[in-house]
């Protein structure tokens, strides 16, 4: 393919989850700020229609976070997009506010996130994977071009920015594969409405998170029949730790505190504050599912049984149903269980777009750690004859700490992506200097 006659767009976003929705909507809230403020676009996203989480959407499930965490609140309280604008415009208003819960069900979330993505689609490429990102021939390109792949074949595309937003990558025990009784959180929904519920009799889910607690609750309530095994390596789930100056760790200052902060900063945030968010639970799901596990000792039924300090160690077909390994402890004898499904809630690893990046990434400079070096605006740090920019929305817990790949950032997030791009683009063209009024819409 010729780097010849193709388009160039100022941002061009690779993937198309909430975080580049949420980005594309601060686009145009920038363009409508007034004439010359316009910045082109275009998202190519891998999935065939908008999708966020869709395999846990289960029936009761509600969102960790604030509704006013949205796609845009944050950053703009006035905007049309927010979740108040879409419950609006969904006749829903007056009865959400009469529910007094700050929390929404993930189903009518998702909801929500269609809805915004539905106004933006036009700048939405479905069904198209980049498939590599390179420098064009010639010294000091202004661009990068980005190969496309859909269902006509292959293209060509320009991009004077590039913001990275493949989302996270599913995490499994060692030794452990998916199969069609081996099933990763991200799945779950999906493989289980192939099954036959009757022939569930036994069921495991490993992983101590609000995913897994989650998914145990679903198939005890779902499956009267069944034994359900909650294999958790800690000793119980962990709540999780929601009150108002914990949750401070997720406001803009944090970041500028973690990214500007010593090692031994960075370090005590991990310390004191991961129970914000990894391997913990709502306090409510806690609860429910003690609940369940005491009226079964009230019957004297033994239906939900909890693994405490036990870790699966791996899993393997024993005929029609699937035998896996169970180890107590670091150094506890390993016993084996044969269940008719296994689910593994065990989390995501993050973003990681060197692949994507190809040999464009030996112009990204890397830590002593061999880590991406990360500017404050998200902005890889390149050689100098990069000139273009290349952002990552996730990918940064190093930089930019607990906040990296959670919904509780994406409005601000986007519009300091967005101000980057514009001061930097003002900055090229008169001599640095940035307008007052750039992208103070966006704060």
């Amino acid at each position: 393919m010729s780097d010849r006659g193709h388009e160039i767009y100022d941002v061009v976003g690779i993937g198309f989850g909430p975080s580049n929705l949420s980005l594309a909507i601060a686009i145009e809230e920038y363009g409508a700020g007034g004439p010359g403020n316009g910045i082109s676009s275009l998202f190519f996203e891998r999935q065939a229609s908008f999708g966020w989480h869709r395999n846990m959407l289960l029936p009761s499930a509600t969102m960790q976070i604030s509704f006013l965490k949205d796609l845009v609140t944050i950053r703009n309280p006035t905007s049309s997009f927010s979740f108040v604008a879409y419950l609006q415009a969904s006749g829903r208003l007056p009865q959400f506010v009469n529910k007094q819960d700050f929390f929404p069900t993930r189903r009518e979330f998702h909801s929500y996130l269609e809805w915004a993505q539905a106004r933006v689609s036009d700048r939405v490429a479905y069904g198209s994977e980049v498939t590599s990102i390179r420098l064009p021939a010639g010294e000091a390109p202004d661009h990068l071009l980005l190969e496309i792949a859909d269902d006509t074949g292959r293209r060509m595309v320009g991009a004077r920015n590039v913001v990275i937003s493949t989302g996270l990558v599913p995490s499994l025990p060692e030794g452990i594969d998916r199969d069609e009784r081996v099933w990763h959180s991200c799945d779950f929904l999906e493989q289980y409405r192939r099954m036959n519920p009757r022939i569930l009799r036994r069921v495991a889910v490993a992983g101590a998170g609000q995913s897994a607690a989650e998914i145990t609750r679903f198939l005890y309530d779902e499956l009267p029949h069944a034994e359900v095994y909650a294999v958790i390596p800690s000793y119980g789930y962990s709540v999780a730790d929601d009150t108002p100056f914990a949750n401070q760790v997720f406001d803009r200052a944090a970041v500028d505190d973690f990214y500007f902060g010593t090692e031994q900063t960075r370090e005590a945030f991990w310390r004191y504050h991961r129970n914000t968010n990894y391997s913990v639970v709502d306090d409510e799901v806690i609860r429910e599912l003690y609940r369940r596990s005491y009226d079964d000792d009230v019957l004297g039924v033994r239906r939900l049984r909890f693994l405490n300090l036990t870790r699966v160690t791996g899993a393997k077909r024993a005929g029609e149903e699937t035998r896996i390994s169970l180890q107590a402890g670091e150094d506890g004898e390993v016993r084996e269980l044969d269940v008719d499904a296994l689910v593994c809630a065990t989390g995501y690893r993050a973003m990681e777009p060197a692949g994507l990046l190809g040999d464009l990434d030996r112009h990204c400079l890397r830590d002593e750690a061999g880590r991406y070096q990360v500017d404050r605006d998200y902005r890889l740090v390149t050689v100098p004859e990069v000139r273009c920019g290349i952002y990552l929305q996730g990918g940064t817990e190093h930089t930019h700490g607990l906040i990296s790949s959670l919904l509780s950032a994406i409005a601000v997030r986007s519009g300091e992506i967005v101000e980057s791009i514009v001061s930097r683009r003002v900055g090229d063209n008169v001599d640095g200097a940035v307008p007052a009024e750039a992208g103070s819409d966006l704060r």
